[in-house]
């Protein structure tokens, strides 16, 4: 039996590097190919330890580049895509929206093209909650209308319905995944556990939007990689799949217990004014992908301590990431000084 190959795009991100390391976990006889535009957030770092590995190839590519995507495709035929490809940060969607409408929209639409043209046994588009906007009670269905309220969630939303339009029109046997906030290590120092977390070791403040209390739905990336490959293997395609943390917590609380955690001060709290179309509430019903059989293997407390002592010993890691661009967007979105 020949290997599976996979082709993962956005594969030197946060989630896509840390799905990369789960499948060679898991698996001893697949191939991957990498294919990653190498943006601020993309680190070939993040994959170091599996770079020389025989059955995984890096390119260097934009999805947005047709012929870059169909070379891919013809050289190394693969079996799944799954496309983590994405700009992915409400605050710099605000100010620059049109690299996120490039790639969360038309790059998926050289994905989709390319698998329609040369044949691909799954197609999966990671989407995100906040596709559906701010709920005040209750949980998001798979059936919940879809309102997404800033420039990001809007192009994820519209990447995540083309993906779903192939499927109606032509039959490819696309599958949309739809997750709450993930955490864990490798995460870029602009999201707010990292941030956070790498602030206070450094005794530096920790900026909080507005009165603190906005609601996400914490999910540890581990999970999330298992719940995709779950869905990869035992989906239906043209589906819509929720991936909950089942962890629902106030920015505020997630404050104070890293705080907690690394014994330091609630003094280095800063609360700033909020953002632009900041959504109260997110909340998934991950029912779906229950009744189908996937299990969280992670309990949020313990995933949070296991990250924190992530970021304790790869200070190499964040540090250098936390200076030039970093510090004048810092600056600007935050109005303090790192």
């Amino acid at each position: 039996m020949s290997k599976k190959i996979y082709l993962i795009t956005g594969g030197a991100g946060f989630i896509g590097s840390n799905y990369i390391r789960y499948l060679f976990k898991r698996y001893k006889d697949i191939m991957i190919v990498n294919l990653d535009k190498l943006t601020y957030a993309g680190n070939t770092a993040n994959l170091k330890d599996i770079e020389s590995s025989e059955n995984y190839i890096f390119i260097k590519g934009d999805i947005c580049d047709n012929g870059v995507v169909n070379k891919v495709f013809r050289e190394y035929h693969p079996d799944y895509l799954i496309n983590f490809a994405a700009e992915s940060h409400v605050d710099r969607s605000i100010g620059n929206p049109d690299d996120f409408i490039r790639t969360d929209i038309f790059g998926v639409y050289i994905l989709l093209e390319a698998s329609k043209e040369l044949g691909i046994e799954r197609f999966i588009q990671i989407s995100t909650d906040e596709v559906y906007g701010s709920i005040e009670k209750g949980s998001f269905t798979e059936e919940s209308s879809l309102k997404p309220s800033n420039p990001y969630s809007a192009s994820k939303t519209g990447g995540d319905r083309l993906a779903y339009s192939y499927f109606a029109t032509y039959g490819l046997p696309v599958i949309i995944t739809r997750a709450s906030n993930n955490f864990g290590p490798y995460q870029y120092p602009e999201k707010l556990i990292p941030l956070f977390v790498t602030n206070a070791l450094e005794d530096k403040q920790l900026p909080i939007y507005g009165d603190g209390r906005n609601v996400r739905d914490w999910l540890f990336v581990e999970d999330h990689c298992i719940a995709i490959e779950f869905i990869l293997q035992k989906g239906k395609v043209g589906e819509v799949y929720n991936i909950a943390g089942a962890s629902e917590k106030e920015n505020i609380q997630i404050t104070n217990h890293i705080l907690e955690l690394l014994g330091k001060s609630n003094s280095l709290i800063h609360y700033v004014a909020d953002r632009i179309g900041h959504d109260r509430r997110y909340s998934l019903d991950a029912s779906k992908l229950y009744n189908l059989g996937w299990k969280q293997e992670y309990e949020f407390g313990d995933a949070l301590k296991e990250t924190i002592q992530w970021y304790k010993e790869n200070s190499d890691w964040w540090k250098p990431l936390k200076s030039g661009e970093y510090l004048e967007f810092y600056k600007k979105h935050y109005g303090m000084e790192l």
